[in-house]
């Protein structure tokens, strides 16, 4: 495990690529909150340690025994990994009640749409193995695989941006075609099926199509938009 000055190099270095993909959207901020907060965590027991070692004996022997206990992957959740959730979840609350936050979706956890994502997975009793399931799932994956290989290796393009974008059609048009099995499975078969086994297949897809790959695209959109403006000028 690295320490704490590789923590704040990497948090920060993630932090500078997020200002520059996201035109300062992501702004200087965010990135001095994204780096202190990579130290604030396992790590604070060695550094108890060694702080304590300045005041006096008595207060090293102290910041050892913090360190015993905080620098360990079990204790860890239990003395500040779930303290720092529950003062996390209040501070939002209290940004939210105060209208500094917005929330649309509700209680996390508790909102329709999580309810939904769960909704699609099978919970009943353990799911069956459909042989046509194992069938499509398996065309889809070799299509996603195969298809990737056949744009950047088989048929490459001169242009690295041209076999991203034909890449990112690939998984666009596979995830569109796994997404239509899932609800077919679920929406249209009477009485449903598990689609993928008991996994929430169909609502994962849709909820990282949502709050992953949508804003990142905008991201990386947003990064070349004046490369962009610039093909479009008249010459």
């Amino acid at each position: 495990m690295p320490g704490p000055g590789p923590h704040l190099m990497y948090a920060m270095s993630s932090g500078v690529a997020l200002t520059t993909i996201t035109n300062g959207r992501f702004t200087p901020h965010h990135t001095l909150i994204y780096t202190i907060n990579a130290f604030f965590g396992p790590d604070i027991g060695s550094f108890s340690e060694w702080a304590g070692s300045i005041i006096g004996p008595s207060a090293e022997q102290l910041g050892s025994a913090i360190t015993d206990y905080i620098h360990h992957p079990f204790f860890y959740i239990f003395i500040l990994g779930f303290p720092l959730c529950v003062f996390y979840s209040w501070v939002s609350k209290v940004l939210i009640q105060r209208k500094i936050l917005d929330s649309v979706s509700g209680e996390n956890g508790h909102s329709s749409v999580y309810t939904w994502i769960l909704s699609t997975g099978w919970w009943k009793n353990r799911a069956p193995v459909n042989p046509d399931a194992v069938i499509v799932v398996g065309i889809l994956c070799k299509l996603l695989i195969g298809g990737f290989i056949y744009i950047n290796r088989v048929k490459p393009l001169k242009l690295i941006r041209k076999q991203s974008h034909q890449s990112f059609k690939l998984i666009l048009f596979t995830a569109t075609l796994y997404c239509l099995w899932c609800a077919s499975q679920i929406y249209l078969v009477n009485p449903r099926r598990p689609a993928v086994g008991e996994e929430a297949d169909l609502g994962v897809l849709v909820f990282l199509a949502i709050y992953l790959f949508l804003p990142h695209s905008f991201c990386v959109m947003s990064m070349n938009a004046k490369e962009h403006d610039a093909e479009q000028l008249p010459v």
